[in-house]
């Protein structure tokens, strides 16, 4: 084939086994024990010469099939498969069929495993590593086919809900699904079921590592408490006791640890080389909102894909939000995910496989969870807003330095519920509802008691939350002990503290927090819930809302809370209407998924500039410049005078609410409408849209859009509703294919020598196919010659001799059967066989007859241009060094070898 794209593709496998720790070698240099693993280059097998020979411990085990970037690999792997040594060889190796086989083209690689029970290649981010299968040769089986025989499980002290999840789990990994997840309710034992998965994994499995992801610190010390505790069913010991179990931190990987507990924050740093801070990973980007992306997982040679044998994800709704999602395909595992709340988006990661379901109302059926009332508390304030009017002074404090002046109103100040606890703190309106909830504790919602039960209130942020400690302190008459604040400001070792006491102790009763305890945290003994601040997020309010479900023992219960009794449900107060407004599942930013990109563009050129629209396209030029080259961005910054990634920030700025309030107080003051700010908000839409009236930015986006990626859904579910051959669209593709042809045959060079007109040059060559290749994978056009090659099959399955070579010269053949000057379709090479065999003819007739040494040298020759369509003797010197090159060459024919060449093309090509 063409020395350029594959030779290409080579230098970048050949960096990226080196990265894995292979030593690359030519055949000529072939040392097989100078390492662990050695990659030699073109080394002969029964079927040619393999692209690479993968040696460990001095012996065979694999190959490598190398194809050019942007190649298709699926079907490659057969191709990989049947390169096997000769039955007489002399090559030491593992095995007969050798074990291992990757097909790679630098930017994808495919890999399996013979000793899997299904031998179903899957992809991987990088080679594995020497070390890695010099393991897996020794153990003698491999990791897939021990999930497939695992033992039954022993249920005691199991509830029903787990043994389905564990089960479930167990079959979708012995059936190799890369992907699943278990919803289960909050407080129905998740990291109990993990744990006993792991376990099992490890014992019965022989797991090299697992990793357990959460996205909070405070969710991995939760985590690692319930490893600590865990005694594994027949052992009589603890977890951590049989296997080492790790918090992964700065230090980096523990490499005896069986079970590594981390936030995928700090994995990622260590995959990126960036430094993380505490506050990073004591809040999740799914709470943080949509972000910048991070930098882009490279590989590790301290933290290989092959690090882990399994992924356990914590709360999977939100470690796959974002740019996080990057990091779970990193690695060369099966990812098992958690969560209570899946989204649409959950389900579509993890490929639909829900291998149990256990929802709250089940849960609470159950006697698992408790149920819940809810108890609306409406001010005046709280529905309407307030007003001040002008001459009063006020206090103003500063968010940051909290310092506080004082401010003489000259205008009233009219401020909506909207504006409560961000731009204005109404001091009494929290007063009245925690007033409200001190006056009716005892008497409405929890009668005949006499201690205030554990209370969590959720506020808006920090500086909202220290006014609700405040004010909680005097309306209950008690000190600093009672009610005190859980944010991300206090500091992680003192909120963990707090948390500590909050579970544990009697005081705090009160407990505020914004965002740090209000998913995951397990405080069981909470009896009430303060709502203080309203979340549009239906998955996070029942995330909130699951900090009150979980049962907790009486007499547990009686030491932290006396004269509770039992916990039968708990009270959600809704003090803001949390529960009246409508509820919508957590989305990315990009919020129309059926709408084409060139459509949106249209609509938007068109004047559409509504909300959506703007998150949409803000979206779509995000995840577009993650996967331009610096040539293409540069094209789009010559064109719009700014790089993409500037477009897409101000379209996220001009949908940005806060900055909508603030320009809307600007231009009409603190008074401002909602028709005001709505028209505000519009303005800012259509001042980040106007770039898009251009035509040329346009065009320009959409073609490097078309040019840049496979669109992939993966959020639609799909049904079979019949199952036919679609003969339609055969017989479009092939019309298709004509015009093309028609349209462009005096343009490209290959056509039109093909059609015998004239051209620059006498003979094809590879890189006028590759023109012609490029140009039929153009829009509109979208020709892929096996498509077209299957489309031809499908109407004329009589005329189609053979299956496609696969190579550029198909392409050839495709031409001349859609024009007539062949009567079937097959591949070159079957063309060629005859021609071949008709040439002898006429050099036998000519007095020119060949040796068998000879004939093999033509035969290969044959095979190269079947492939190449063209040969030269620069092609004879790297392509057949296994012959001599080009002095074997000229040792076989002399100085008539030039003129042979010349001859065999024109007799094999015309």
């Amino acid at each position: 084939m063409n020395a350029a794209p594959e030779a290409a593709a080579r230098r970048m496998i050949d960096a990226q086994l080196e990265a894995a720790g292979w030593l690359v070698q030519d055949r000529a240099d072939m040392n097989r024990t100078a390492s662990l693993g050695v990659a030699v280059r073109e080394f002969p097998l029964a079927t040619g010469p393999c692209d690479y020979l993968l040696i460990v411990s001095g012996r065979a085990c694999g190959v490598i099939e190398a194809k050019a970037a942007g190649m298709t690999l699926s079907g490659v792997a057969e191709q990989a498969r049947g390169y096997q040594p000769q039955p007489q060889q002399v090559l030491a190796r593992w095995s007969d069929p050798m074990r291992f086989d990757y097909e790679a083209s630098g930017t994808e690689t495919l890999f399996s495993d013979r000793l899997d029970p299904l031998h179903r290649s899957r992809r991987v981010f990088a080679f594995h590593r020497p070390e890695t299968l010099h393991h897996w040769l020794k153990t003698g089986s491999s990791l897939r086919a021990r999930l497939a025989d695992m033992p039954p499980l022993i249920t005691d002290g199991l509830r029903d809900c787990q043994v389905e999840a564990i089960e479930g789990l167990e079959e979708s990994l012995g059936r190799d699904r890369p992907r699943a997840f278990v919803r289960m309710a909050t407080g129905a034992g998740k990291t109990f079921t993990a744990a006993t998965l792991a376990y099992r994994l490890l014992a019965h499995a022989d797991a090299k590592r697992i990793l357990f992801l959460v996205d909070r610190n405070n969710l991995g010390r939760q985590t690692l408490k319930e490893f600590q505790t865990y005694r594994p069913p027949g052992t009589g010991r603890l977890f951590t006791e049989l296997y080492n179990v790790q918090r992964l931190g700065a230090a980096g990987l523990d490499p005896p640890a069986k079970v590594v507990i981390s936030t995928i924050q700090r994995v990622f740093a260590q995959l990126t080389g960036t430094e993380l801070s505490e506050e990073d990973e004591e809040v999740s980007d799914f709470e943080r909102g949509w972000g910048p992306p991070p930098k882009t997982v490279s590989y590790s040679a301290t933290m290989p894909p092959e690090t882990f044998d399994i992924v356990v994800v914590d709360e999977c709704h939100r470690s796959i939000y974002g740019s996080w999602r990057q990091l779970l395909d990193y690695f060369d595992a099966q990812i098992i995910g958690l969560t209570a709340t899946p989204t649409v988006q959950t389900a579509a990661f993890f490929d639909e496989n829900l291998v149990a379901d256990y929802p709250y109302e089940k849960s609470v059926a159950d006697g698992v969870n408790v149920p819940f009332e809810i108890f609306r508390i409406r001010t005046q304030i709280g529905e309407h807003g307030g007003r001040v009017e002008k001459g009063y002074t006020v206090p103003v404090r500063d968010r940051h330095t909290r310092a506080q002046t004082y401010r003489l109103l000259d205008d009233d100040l009219t401020y909506s519920p909207q504006d409560l606890d961000r731009s204005v703190i109404a001091r009494n309106q929290i007063r009245t509802v925690l007033e409200t909830y001190r006056d009716t504790l005892f008497t409405e919602l929890f009668p005949a008691r006499s201690e205030v039960p554990k209370t969590l209130i959720f506020a808006k942020d920090d500086n909202h939350a220290e006014e609700i400690v405040q004010i909680a302190r005097e309306v209950f008459d008690q000190g600093n002990d009672f009610a005190k604040k859980i944010t991300y400001k206090v500091g992680a070792k003192y909120a963990e503290t707090v948390i500590a006491e909050f579970r544990n102790a009697y005081n705090p009763r009160i407990a505020v927090t914004v965002d740090m305890i209000a998913t995951g945290t397990d405080v069981k003994a909470i009896e009430a819930l303060i709502f203080l601040r309203d979340v549009r997020s239906a998955v996070y309010f029942e995330q909130m809302r699951g900090r009150g479900v979980r049962t907790i023992d009486a007499a547990t219960l009686a030491t932290i809370t006396p004269g509770a009794g039992v916990k039968d449900r708990f009270v959600l107060v809704d003090a803001v209407g949390v529960t009246d407004s409508l509820k919508t599942q957590a989305i990315p930013l990009e919020r129309e998924h059926g709408v084409a990109f060139e459509k949106l563009l249209e609509q938007i050129a068109s004047g559409r500039s509504d909300e959506d629209a703007v998150s949409t396209l803000a979206g779509r030029l995000a995840r577009l410049d993650r996967k331009l080259d610096d040539a293409a961005k540069a094209k789009i910054e010559a064109v719009a005078g700014r790089p993409l990634s500037a477009l897409a920030g101000e379209l996220v700025d001009a949908i940005d609410a806060d900055k909508i309030e603030a320009d809307a107080r600007q231009r009409h003051g603190a008074t401002a409408t909602a028709t005001e700010i709505e028209a505000v908000a519009a303005d800012r839409r259509e001042a980040a849209l106007d770039a898009y009236n251009e035509p040329a930015l346009r065009r320009l986006l959409i073609e490097l859009k078309k040019a840049s990626e496979v669109v992939i859904d993966d959020i639609s579910r799909d049904v079979v509703v019949s199952s036919a051959w679609d003969e339609g669209q055969a017989t479009t593709m092939t019309t298709d294919f004509g015009r093309f042809l028609d349209e462009h045959r005096d343009e490209l060079t290959a056509l039109r020598i093909l059609y015998g007109l004239p051209a620059a040059s006498k003979r094809l060559t590879y890189a006028s196919l590759e023109e012609l290749r490029d140009a039929m994978m153009r829009p509109p056009w979208l020709l892929e010659p096996l498509a077209l090659w299957s489309a031809y099959r499908r109407l004329n399955a009589e005329k189609v001799r053979a299956n496609p070579a696969k190579t550029l010269t198909d392409i050839v053949a495709l031409i001349r059967f859609a024009t007539g000057r062949a009567d079937s379709l097959a591949p070159l090479s079957s063309d060629m066989a005859g021609r071949f065999n008709l040439w002898l003819g006429r050099e036998q007739r000519a007095g020119r007859s060949y040796t068998q040494a000879q004939l093999g040298w033509l035969e290969a020759i044959r095979e190269y241009l079947a492939a190449n369509i063209e040969v030269t003797t620069a092609d004879i010197q790297d392509q057949f060094g296994a012959r001599g090159g080009i002095l074997g060459a000229r040792r076989a024919f002399g100085p008539r070898l030039d003129a042979l060449l010349d001859e065999l093309q024109d007799a094999l090509v015309a």
